[in-house]
């Protein structure tokens, strides 16, 4: 019932909570879909949740459209600096797979870019852009036109086989969206608690209880990923 209650949320355009496995990172993410983040969503999750504000990118997109993971990028400029190569993410203690942060973006009509306002202008942009019915080449053209790089909005790209060789939020998160049939980018952040650590699960579920919101787990959507 749980995972029928999120897929109707995130139709929506609602928050859903989602906790990835005991034995991953034990952490809740705030997931909604890209299409529907405003400046209210930016707002709660940077003051409810804590995290890192990231907007996901199904993998055979950001492929298509030349969108790296940022290991990459440094990987192939660390000729001329070398200290890049030093720090590859091959030790993430709860991941045997590269990280999958891409870069980071700004839609050119932001000011600084942090500001809520901004933040939602650049998902939402981004998302509209990537998933728009236009040639790739003319996609790869209005990212290049609309949006600049580095910038505040953290990109992450999925694995290329959802959900087999890494079971991330990132993947999590852009699962739940092609199960409820939205345009598949999530925008995503870690909930926090107060004592240095992610927020426990009793405690997210309470959150999630005093608001109204769906809190499910990894398992939940895994399950559902299986059947559909």
């Amino acid at each position: 019932m749980r995972i029928e209650n999120a897929v109707s949320d995130i139709r929506n355009g609602k928050i859903v909570l989602v906790y990835d496995f005991d034995d991953r990172e034990r952490e809740t993410d705030m997931v909604i879909a890209s299409q529907f983040v405003t400046p209210d969503t930016i707002r709660t999750m940077r003051k409810d949740a804590g995290g890192l504000i990231c907007t996901t990118t199904p993998h055979s997109i950001a492929k298509e459209l030349g969108l790296p993971f940022m290991s990459d990028v440094f990987y192939d400029d660390s000729v001329k600096y070398p200290l890049l190569r030093a720090m590859a993410p091959d030790d993430i203690p709860y991941d045997n797979t590269r990280s999958s942060f891409g870069i980071t973006v700004n839609h050119r009509r932001t000011y600084t870019g942090i500001t809520d306002n901004d933040r939602a202008l650049t998902i939402r942009e981004y998302a509209r852009t990537i998933f728009s019915d236009s040639p790739a080449e003319k996609r790869i053209e209005a990212l290049g036109n609309n949006f600049r790089a580095p910038g505040h909005v953290h990109l992450l790209n999925t694995s290329s086989n959802i959900l087999e060789n890494r079971k991330g939020h990132t993947e999590l998160a852009t699962a739940l969206m092609i199960l409820s049939g939205v345009d598949p980018s999530a925008t995503i952040c870690e909930m926090l608690g107060d004592v240095g650590n992610a927020m426990s699960k009793n405690d997210v579920k309470r959150y999630a209880s005093s608001k109204g919101l769906t809190f499910i787990e990894g398992d939940d959507i895994l399950k559902a990923w299986a059947e559909r």
